[in-house]
């Protein structure tokens, strides 16, 4: 145990969010999502029986999201669903974000395919126990240190 560090971010999981570099991204994924297929040959951790929403607080209380580019966070849009449409956890999941300085419009949702296409190019994959449906995420992280020297 570490002081000050969420307790469901294992040994391993802590070093692969440390061992990320600014841009990178990982998927927080449900538990229906293809990671062995589309993350083949990349890191794929399991956290079973845990919930997306309690995933993603753990991850981002230690993760900076990007700050220069216009979508740090992308979201699989539910399908059928009209554009803008977000499913409760989706929405939960944005306030999660917003706490952590994320503004409502910095999230980008996409298509199933456009998602699954994405994440070939992620650096790794988190697998939760969740039970809903699209509930799946992208974030880019970003980097942390002091403003430049004029």
């Amino acid at each position: 145990m570490l002081k000050g560090i969420d307790p469901l971010l294992s040994p391993d999981l802590l070093k692969l969010l440390a061992e990320m570099g600014h841009d990178d991204a990982v998927v927080l994924a449900d538990a229906n999502f293809t990671a062995m297929s589309l993350g083949a040959g990349k890191p794929v951790l399991r956290l079973p029986g845990v919930g997306m929403l309690r995933a993603l607080q753990a991850v981002v209380s230690v993760l900076p999201l990007a700050e220069d580019v216009p979508f740090p966070v992308a979201y699989m849009q539910v399908c059928g669903s009209e554009t803008g449409y977000r499913s409760a956890l989706q929405r939960e999941a944005m306030t999660e974000l917003a706490q952590q300085g994320m503004l409502p419009d910095q999230a980008e949702a996409l298509e199933r395919f456009a998602f699954y296409e994405r994440a070939t190019s992620a650096y790794a994959f988190v697998i939760t126990g969740e039970q809903q449906p699209w509930s799946n995420f992208i974030l880019r992280k970003g980097v942390l240190g002091e403003p430049l020297r004029a």
